[in-house]
């Protein structure tokens, strides 16, 4: 998808941009609401996602000036303001969610794939086990085996294995395992991922012939897709 962040908080919007991007969108980014709303006219973008306390035109005008002007991209509005009346007036101004801060980036990913898919049939409801190859992991039981042999692995390297095995045959950047494996706190520059992964491999891929976790240099790791 194509997304526009406005928001004046350069750091905060790095953040969002750089974890956007890694999940595969193209993003640009406005620093105030006027430049926001000159890019977001265009109507040339898949989400918008709006602060709502900007220099030059807050976040609730832009919107509102842009449904006057017919543009109905849909728009997530961010903000420090969370009180039920605040999400009721940034809704009323023609917003399609609200996300008050401080957020994990995960949620509001997760926000911007409903609005992109608003219409779509619903998704299936989410497996209970995963197979991948020889790779087999049970969440009901928490049981793992490989080739028919169990193998035991402690509770994080589990959350982390079901989680590559859910995303199988895609990557999985360092952002989306420190929101989805690990607390969102985690410094983004710590070794656990790598710990932890090394680890899984030793117990997941040692002894077999072949190896189903691989890095993938600059952008994270993969497992590999059924069939493959």
């Amino acid at each position: 998808m194509k997304i526009l962040i406005v928001e004046d908080d350069r750091e905060a919007a790095a953040y969002l941009a750089k974890g956007l991007r890694e999940a595969g969108h193209t993003v640009d980014h406005a620093e105030t609401g006027l430049d926001g709303y000159a890019l977001a006219e265009s109507g040339d973008y898949d989400i918008l996602v709006v602060d709502r306390m900007l220099p030059k035109l807050d976040g609730l005008s832009l919107i509102r000036s842009l449904r006057e002007q017919g543009v109905a991209t849909p728009v997530l509005i961010l903000s420090a303001l969370g009180q039920v009346d605040d999400r009721v007036k940034g809704l009323r101004a023609g917003g399609d969610d609200y996300l008050p801060k401080p957020y994990a980036f995960s949620e509001l990913l997760a926000r911007v794939e409903v609005l992109a898919r608003r219409g779509a049939a619903p998704a299936a409801a989410e497996p209970t086990s995963y197979a991948v190859c020889d790779l087999e992991l049970d969440r009901l039981s928490r049981r793992v085996t490989r080739a028919g042999r169990e193998i035991e692995l402690q509770p994080r390297e589990f959350r982390l294995l079901e989680y590559l095995m859910r995303n199988a045959g895609r990557v999985v950047t360092r952002t989306m395992l420190l929101e989805h494996v690990w607390d969102y706190h985690f410094d983004p520059q710590t070794n656990v991922i790598d710990v932890h992964v090394s680890r899984l491999r030793a117990k997941v891929d040692k002894g077999f012939e072949t190896a189903l976790i691989q890095t993938v240099r600059g952008a994270g790791y993969r497992l590999r897709g059924a069939g493959e």
